[in-house]
């Protein structure tokens, strides 16, 4: 009952409901204070009935507009990979993903740090598993056996999904700068590891280029990839003794047995002779670089 200046003993009960939720909320009774004035009580009135709408409309309502976080996503990933048809039994042999191939990468960025940073926001959609800086730090961003966002739309062989089955590795450097020795080093100690760790082939040390010829040209024309075959990661021919093919010999064919995507004959010769001429990056095969690459054919295939 409002009086001259105040309330006396005003009880306040609500019952609040959801167009999003099945519940109905009972507010508890509230007693306001005697001497307020008309229009304080029913502001007090509102804030209340304003948390208690808050407390009743269901939270997945609010989740459906948030970006998941990664655990968030793998939980639901594994969530959706659940039958609700069968019964369950666990069992104890399996394992995760494992890695066969290497991609080497760079940047294309400024710094170590701006590089991090791309792999952890949201909008990116890009990751790998190691980034190495130019003075040899190598940092760790993803558990090898977790399948990193690196490769893109790609090809090899008979192989479309890299990502599945590779591990990413992103050497800071813009792509018009040398790799420097720390850096390189660096590099060699971690391929080491991977190659002993997980049995990985020595033809399975590749490039971004590679792999996505009409897209991407890293790692550039000054990444050592003389040094890392001589290493025993990927592959180099015989600089002091090249022949000439045989007349039966077809470049085309032996680049799509290398792995090679040939749909773009251009794209793929021209990521061969960016890795293995260096010199000379162009869409056409010169008799040396026939010779280049028949002798890589009969060495490694």
């Amino acid at each position: 009952m409002l009086l001259k200046g105040g309330v006396v003993g005003v009880s306040l009960f609500m019952l609040i409901g959801c167009s999003t939720s099945k519940k109905v909320t009972v507010v508890k009774k509230v007693d306001v204070p005697v001497g307020l004035p008309a229009k304080e009580v029913l502001t007090e009135v509102e804030e209340i009935a304003k948390v208690e709408v808050q407390k009743a409309v269901d939270t997945t309502v609010f989740q459906a507009f948030r970006e998941l976080t990664p655990e968030e996503k793998i939980a639901e990933q594994k969530r959706m990979g659940i039958y609700k048809g069968a019964d369950w039994a666990a069992a104890i042999h399996y394992d995760l993903r494992k890695p066969n191939f290497v991609i080497i990468h760079h940047t294309a960025q400024n710094s170590v740090a701006q590089t991090v940073r791309t792999f952890q926001v949201p909008h990116s959609k890009v990751s790998a598993h190691y980034v190495i800086g130019r003075d040899g730090q190598v940092i760790q961003m993803l558990n090898d056996y977790e399948r990193a966002w690196h490769a893109g739309k790609s090809k090899w062989g008979n192989i479309d999904d890299l990502n599945s089955i590779s591990l990413g590795i992103e050497l800071d450097n813009n792509g018009k700068e040398a790799f420097p020795d720390a850096q390189i080093n660096s590099l060699l100690i971690l391929l080491d590891t991977l190659k002993a760790k997980y049995l990985i082939p020595q033809l399975n040390f590749i490039g971004h280029a590679d792999i996505a010829p009409m897209r991407k040209d890293d790692p550039s024309v000054l990444f050592p990839w003389k040094l890392l075959a001589e290493r025993g990661f990927g592959i180099w021919y015989n600089e002091d003794y090249l022949m000439m093919p045989p007349a039966n010999f077809n470049p085309i064919d032996a680049l799509k047995i290398m792995g090679y995507d040939m749909r773009n004959q251009e794209g793929a010769i021209r990521a061969f002779k960016r890795k293995y001429i260096v010199k000379e990056v162009n869409g056409v095969l010169t008799a040396h670089d026939q010779a280049v690459l028949y002798d890589l054919y009969r060495k490694y295939y």
